[in-house]
C-alpha cells in the first residue's frame, strides 16, 4: 500500500513533485515507462539515479528491524488490550490466559509463514509482492484474490471505525474523570461521545495527507511509546487495586449464571471473549505492507520481518497477560469491557487522564497504519484509470505531507464516513470482538497456510499438510463461534440504543 512518491521529503518548502524517471527494471518497452501493476503498495519512483532505486526500480526502502517492530507494536498493542480483562473474566483463570497464549502462538507462527510470501521464488532476489493481495495473487490466484481483497479491506474499514469509537470513549473518560473528582462518584457525569468522534475525525483528515508508510515511521514510534504508556498505567492500577483488595478476585472457571447473567448471555459472552482476544492480536492484514518498507537484503526481508514479529508478539503477549490478568484480579467478574474507561478506577484521576491521552495519541497513529493500505489502493486505481488527470496526479510536498486535490477529497470523505458510522455504533467491546472474529481465520490463518503450502510444495496428505489444514480448520471454527457471540451482543445493544445519543 503506497502512494505517488517518497523521495521529495528533502524539499524544505512547497514544491511540485518531479515527474517519475523510468526505472531500470520495470519492464519498459521501446523506451516507454509502463505503469506498475495494480497493487496497494506500489510506489512510483521519482529518482533519476540508480543508487536511489531498489531492485524493482522503486525508491529505495529504508525500513529496519526497529521500524518494522514499531509498526507491528503500533498495530498490535492497540485498544484491544483494554478489553482483555473483560475477556479473561468470561473465561476464568484457566481458560483465559491459556486462550491468550494460544492466540499468540498461532499469530506468530502464521505470521512467519506469511513473511516468506513477500518475494516469489528466491528470498533475496525474487519478485516482490507489495501487498497482501499481491502475495495471494502470486501464490493462489483466481477467486481467492477477490475474497482476500474483500475481507482485508472490510476489516481495515472496520478497524478505522473501531478506533474512532475507542478514541472518543477515552476522550469522554477524561472529562468524566474530572467530573467525578469534582462532584463525587455519585454524579452520573453524562456526556455525548459524538463531539469527540468529530474531533478525532478532524485530526485524521490532517494526518491522512501523509502519503505512505515510509513517511509515518515517526508516528508509529510515538504511537508505540503511547501504547506502552497506557498499558503500563493499566497494569499498575490493576496491581494497586489487587493489593487494596487483599488478594486476587475471579474464579477458575469464569462468570457463573445468575447475578444478571442468563445462560444464553453466558454463552455469547464466552464466544465474544475469543473475538476480543483475536482482535487484540490482529496485524496480519498489514504484515506484507509493513514488510515492503524494509530495506533490501542482506539479510532478506523475510528474516528481518520474522525477527520483528518475534520481538513484537513476545512483547505484546507479556503486556497482554499482565494487563488482562491484573485487571481480572482487581475486579473479578465485574471487570469492565474497557479497563481504563469503564471506571473500575476513579483515582488518581490525573493518572487516568494521562493514560487516556496516551490511548488517543496511540489511536491517531494506529488509524493511519491501518488506513494507509486503503488510501493507496484507491489512489493507484484512480491513477491507472485517469493517468493524465491533474486532479489526481498533481501534488505539492510540505514536509511529510503530499497535498493533492484528489487525495484531500477522497481521504477526507473516507474519514467522514467512518466517523459517521462510529457515531451510529458506539459499542467498543462488541465491535472489537466482531472485527477480530471475522478477520482472524481468513487473514491470520487461512491465506498464510495456503500460500505456504503452495510456495513450499507441501505434498497433499503429508503429515505437515495435515497439521496445517487441521490448524486452519480449528481456527475457522473459533472464528465462526466468536462472530456469533459478537453479533448476538451487537443485536442486543441495538435494541435499546438511540443513534447519535452516545
Amino acid at each position: 500500500m503506497r502512494r505517488q512518491s517518497s523521495l521529495a521529503r528533502s524539499y524544505s518548502s512547497v514544491a511540485p513533485v518531479p515527474a517519475p524517471a523510468s526505472p531500470p527494471h520495470n519492464g519498459g518497452v521501446n523506451g516507454k515507462h509502463l505503469p506498475p501493476p495494480m497493487e496497494v503498495s506500489a510506489e512510483a519512483g521519482n529518482a533519476g539515479a540508480a543508487e536511489w532505486l531498489d531492485d524493482d526500480g522503486r525508491p529505495r526502502r529504508k525500513g529496519t528491524f526497529w521500524t518494522a517492530s514499531a509498526h507491528i507494536i503500533t498495530a498490535v498493542i492497540g485498544s484491544g488490550v483494554l478489553s482483555l480483562a473483560w475477556a479473561i473474566a468470561q473465561l476464568g483463570w484457566v481458560a483465559g490466559p491459556t486462550a491468550m497464549l494460544l492466540f499468540a502462538f498461532v499469530t506468530y507462527y502464521t505470521a512467519t509463514l506469511l513473511a516468506e510470501c513477500y518475494r516469489t521464488g528466491d528470498p533475496d532476489t525474487g519478485k516482490r509482492n507489495y501487498t497482501y493481495m499481491d502475495a495471494v495473487r502470486s501464490n493462489l490466484g483466481g477467486k481467492k484474490v477477490v475474497f482476500c481483497g474483500v475481507i482485508q479491506y472490510a476489516n481495515l474499514v472496520g478497524v478505522a471505525i473501531g478506533y474512532t469509537i475507542a478514541s472518543s470513549i477515552s476522550m469522554k473518560a477524561i472529562r468524566r474523570a474530572g467530573c467525578f473528582h469534582t462532584h463525587g462518584h455519585g454524579d452520573p457525569c453524562k456526556s455525548s461521545s459524538t463531539p469527540y468522534m468529530i474531533l478525532f475525525g478532524v485530526v485524521q483528515i490532517l494526518f491522512s495527507q501523509i502519503p505512505d508508510f515510509d513517511e509515518i515511521w515517526w508516528l508509529s514510534i510515538v504511537a508505540a511509546v503511547m501504547s506502552f504508556t497506557y498499558s503500563s498505567i493499566g497494569l499498575s492500577l490493576g496491581i494497586a487495586q489487587t493489593v487494596s483488595n487483599g488478594g486476587f478476585k475471579g474464579t477458575l472457571t469464569s462468570i457463573g449464571f445468575g447475578a444478571g447473567v442468563t445462560s444464553t448471555q453466558k454463552i455469547w459472552h464466552t464466544l465474544q471473549a475469543f473475538g476480543d482476544i483475536a482482535f487484540a492480536y490482529s496485524f496480519s492484514n498489514i504484515l506484507i505492507e509493513i514488510q515492503d518498507t524494509i530495506k533490501a537484503p542482506p539479510p532478506s526481508e523475510s528474516k528481518v520481518m520474522q525477527k520483528a514479529t518475534r520481538l513484537s508478539v513476545a512483547t505484546t503477549t507479556i503486556f497482554y497477560m499482565l494487563c488482562g490478568c491484573m485487571g481480572y484480579a482487581a475486579f473479578g467478574d465485574n471487570a469492565p469491557d474497557n479497563l481504563l474507561t469503564g471506571f473500575g478506577f476513579y483515582e488518581p484521576f490525573w493518572l487516568l487522564d494521562v493514560a487516556n491521552v496516551a490511548i488517543v495519541v496511540h489511536l491517531v497513529g494506529a488509524y493511519q497504519v491501518f488506513c494507509q493500505p486503503i488510501f493507496a489502493f484507491v489512489e493507484r486505481r484512480a491513477a491507472a484509470a485517469w493517468p493524465d488527470s491533474a486532479f489526481i496526479s498533481r501534488e505539492l510536498r510540505v514536509g511529510p505531507f503530499a497535498l493533492s486535490l484528489f487525495r484531500l477529497t477522497w481521504r477526507s470523505a473516507f474519514v467522514c464516513v467512518t466517523t459517521v458510522v462510529a457515531m451510529l455504533l458506539p459499542f467498543f467491546g462488541d465491535v472489537a470482538g466482531l472485527l477480530g472474529a471475522v478477520s482472524f481465520w481468513p487473514l491470520t490463518v487461512y491465506f498464510p497456510v495456503e500460500m505456504y503450502i503452495k510456495q513450499r510444495r507441501v505434498p497433499r496428505g503429508s503429515p505437515r499438510w495435515i497439521s496445517l489444514q487441521t490448524l486452519s480448520f480449528t481456527c475457522l471454527l473459533v472464528s465462526i463461534a466468536a462472530a456469533a457471540g459478537s453479533i448476538a451482543d451487537v443485536v442486543d445493544a441495538l435494541k435499546v440504543y438511540q443513534p447519535f445519543s452516545g
